[in-house]
């Protein structure tokens, strides 16, 4: 059998620390300051004394200093101890005859030890100083004293050599902002055919949409498509604790820019610096306040005849100044929302190219089961997709593994160790079978696509998943009645069932109380309250949008609003209850088969209720609309 050629060991090189210098000049300093006596100063006088009463031991007399020895009776009591003292040297010339005359050893000694002195009281200290500072700062920020860089902008330069070049290719789902920002493209490509026209590129792009929707992607695709150097740096790098750091670090990153031009600049989470002056606590002098000042006036002092393209993007495009949008700074809004089906369907087939997929998987059928998902939730169905295959030792991911991978997402991992009582296991069969037979009954109301009573995530004990059969961006009033029946439904269920209810339906009641108030407060579809809306949100910046509420309405009003969520709750209640009560029979059907299997999909339901849905009610057409007109116009 052959052996392999055994890999030589390459030798450990010991590389010198600068801690190693530091500690060392530390222990000789403090070596030095140990082995070098403390002498306790007495005044001239009481040396005379001691002198005089024969306790001096030895002397050194020097120009303007006296030292030596005295000595007195030990802190025992027994004998004596010699004391190292010292003095200052006056004119005495009989000092050396009385010396001589009692016999005590004295000598001479220059002051003009001038290396000695440097050396104990100046270099090791600032040696030791210098040294520390280099190392402790050194070591906080990484390479470079950070006061030194306090000031420079921390924004990272994609070139457009680098390995991570993105383009166009990679980017899915979002063929509407790519094409606004083509544009942008070609004026970084060849700037000269703008300019000859007169024309003026926009100097910023503001990239508008939900977390996860590829906004940063897409801008990092523009640079690539265009060949120019990219920065990125993130909002909340400009703000630091020290006053003017962030002003400092903008006027950097403009001039970086402007010495790497063409090239694009890209601001991550704007909004974190860029929210309405004068709601902060701080008011006008806020150092957030004062970057966001810094930042309008290079956006508004540089030309973009030099090629710089301010890109920006965020999430919460409501809290930006009002000086941050206007023409002349972020010119150009770009929307990217979450995909449709096409989109989800192109942005798997990005996502999927680097894994071996099985020969039943069709992404189209994926993409319909995620309605709602953004791009990084399908790169997350995709991954735990094939996290899972992996686990289960396959060869390739299967349809399975990434229904497996949406319900993770969707719900949370399974939670089979968790183990729960026949009496509860039967109440949350009950409960999810009643969510699923209203669903299938109701004509307006999304299909069903899985039931399942195993626990997932954190909370769930169960759950009832319905897909809608197309992508839709419309409601109507029939269907928000239909989905607050089958929200009720679980919790009519065990009442029907077991004559008693559980506390498993606290999260449908909490989406049935927001849904109804909205039919009645957002949407104006109560006919006793008419086409109206209650409770505009209020504008301060400061604590959020979403937290307060100013009440525009009386309490008469109030009143009424009360009762016409009520009423609605209460009849979709009692339409689920009915509905349910006329088909017990399959209720108690679906909920044994469930209790056995644990996990039922859309056709499994559908054919041990025997029904099939029926197609959703359509709207009468009013009289003189075309059906080429749009209702919302």
């Amino acid at each position: 059998m052959e052996k392999k050629p055994q890999k030589k060991l390459k030798p450990n090189k010991t590389t010198f620390s600068i801690g190693y210098l530091f500690l060392f000049l530390l222990v000789m300093y403090a070596l030095q300051m140990l082995v070098t006596p403390r002498a306790e100063e007495i005044t001239y006088t009481k040396f005379k004394e001691y002198l005089k009463n024969g306790d001096i031991v030895d002397v050194t007399v020097a120009q303007s200093l006296i030292k030596g020895h005295y000595r007195k009776p030990s802190a025992e009591g027994v004998g004596f101890e010699e004391v190292a003292f010292s003095t200052v040297a006056v004119q005495d010339p009989k000092l050396v005859d009385e010396l001589e005359s009692r016999h005590i050893n004295f000598k001479g000694e220059t002051d003009n030890n001038f290396l000695k002195t440097f050396l104990m009281w100046w270099f090791f200290p600032l040696t030791m100083m210098a040294v520390g500072w280099f190392f402790l700062f050194r070591r906080i920020g990484g390479v470079g004293a950070p006061f030194m860089s306090f000031g420079k902008a921390k924004v990272k330069l994609y070139a457009e050599s680098d390995s991570e070049k993105v383009t166009f290719a990679d980017v899915a789902g979002c063929d509407e902002a790519k094409e606004e920002l083509k544009e942008i493209i070609d004026f970084l490509s060849n700037p000269d055919r703008f300019q000859k026209l007169g024309g003026k590129i926009p100097k910023g792009v503001l990239l508008i949409g939900p977390p996860g929707t590829g906004k940063t992607l897409l801008a990092k695709a523009v640079a690539g498509e265009a060949g120019v150097p990219f920065f990125s740096i993130s909002g909340s790098d400009f703000v630091e604790m020290f006053v003017g750091m962030g002003a400092a670090r903008v006027r950097d990153m403009f001039e970086q820019a402007k010495e790497r031009a063409p090239c694009i600049v890209f601001i991550d989470e704007i909004d974190s610096v860029g929210r309405q002056r004068g709601t902060g606590l701080g008011g006008g002098h806020d150092e957030r306040e004062q970057t966001l000042n810094q930042l309008l006036a290079e956006m508004d002092g540089f030309s973009s005849k030099k090629g710089v393209i301010i890109m920006a993007a965020t999430n919460r495009p409501d809290v930006l100044d009002a000086a941050l949008l206007r023409p002349g700074r972020f010119d150009r809004l770009v929307t990217v929302d979450r995909p449709d089906l096409l989109g989800r369907e192109a942005i798997l087939k990005v996502h999927v190219k680097n894994v071996k997929l099985g020969l039943a998987v069709d992404l189209k059928v994926v993409a319909k089961r995620t309605p709602g998902f953004s791009g990084a939730d399908l790169a997350n169905v995709v991954n735990e997709a094939a996290l899972l295959a992996a686990r289960r030792d396959k060869e390739s991911v299967e349809m399975a593994e990434f229904e497996d991978a949406i319900d993770r997402v969707i719900a949370g991992p399974e939670r089979k160790s968790r183990v729960m009582s026949e009496e509860e296991k039967r109440t949350v069969a009950v409960h999810e079978s009643g969510h699923a037979l209203v669903a299938a009954f109701l004509p307006n109301a999304d299909p069903v696509h899985k039931v399942s009573i195993i626990p997932r995530g954190t909370a769930a004990l169960g759950y009832t998943m319905q897909l809608p059969t197309e992508d839709r961006y419309l409601t109507s009033e029939s269907e928000i009645l239909d989905a607050l029946c089958v929200l009720l439904a679980g919790r009519a269920a065990e009442s029907l069932i077991f004559g008693e209810i559980s506390t498993g339906a606290h999260n449908d009641l909490e989406k049935v109380t927001k849904l109804a108030r909205d039919f009645v407060c957002r949407f104006g579809m109560s006919e006793k309250l008419g086409p109206q809306t209650f409770g505009r949100q209020s504008g301060n910046i400061f604590l959020g949008h979403d937290l307060l509420q100013e009440k525009e309405y009386s309490e008469n009003t109030a009143i009424l609003i009360d009762e016409e969520v009520s009423r609605v709750i209460r009849e979709s209640y009692s339409k689920a209850y009915k509905l349910l009560s006329d088909n017990r029979d399959k209720l108690e059907l679906l909920a044994r088969k469930l209790e056995e299997r644990e996990l039922l999909d859309g056709e499994e339901v559908v054919e041990l209720l025997g029904v099939r849905k029926e197609k959703k009610i359509q709207r009468k057409q009013p009289a003189g609309l075309a059906l080429s007109e749009n209702p919302q116009a």
